[in-house]
């Protein structure tokens, strides 16, 4: 029987967080969604809006034995500006934060211990504020938000080229 763990993060808009994520041996499924507020069941208008206080998220869910939770935090440092306190990119508010959410302490070390390795190597001259949480209650987003990278494919590139996402990750994670 295949083990399933689950990693979760916030990164700024869903969107461009499953790509990097779901093309990896072992990533059974990335989901969109929302995480660590305080209405339950919230709506995309409500999150976007910054009136329920979650952060719009993925959670993984991937198999140990073949990629494991080290990888995964490795790969989602890439795909950040984790020095940024209040959003990401063009995508402002404390929906698009960035955040770790560990499940368990085995998680929560090895997050700590990659956030750590990433202040200490001088590779930004910020403060890395990306913090990292308790995993909380994750509410699947709307369908239509689910793998758009692949259903709206001009759309998101689009999103994307003009976000600065992409120059960030150019210029910062060679």
């Amino acid at each position: 029987m295949t083990e399933i763990n689950i990693a979760t993060f916030a990164g700024g808009c869903f969107w461009c967080m499953v790509k990097p994520f779901d093309q990896w041996d072992g990533v059974h499924k990335v989901v969109s969604g929302y995480t660590g507020g305080e209405i339950e069941n919230p709506s995309y208008e409500e999150v976007k809006n910054g009136e329920s206080g979650h952060y719009e998220a993925v959670q993984i869910s991937y198999d140990p034995n073949i990629i494991d939770y080290k990888q995964i935090v490795d790969l989602y440092w890439p795909q950040i500006d984790p020095t940024d306190p209040d959003g990401q990119f063009h995508d402002r508010g404390p929906q698009y934060r960035t955040a770790i959410f560990y499940h368990d302490m085995k998680q929560k070390s090895i997050a700590e211990a990659s956030k750590n390795t990433l202040i200490e190597s001088g590779k930004f001259q910020k403060p890395i504020v990306t913090e990292i949480l308790p995993a909380q209650t994750f509410y699947p987003a709307e369908e239509y938000h689910q793998n758009f990278h692949q259903k709206n494919q001009a759309e998101y590139l689009e999103d994307r080229a003009k976000s600065g996402r992409d120059d960030f990750i150019k210029e910062n994670w060679k």
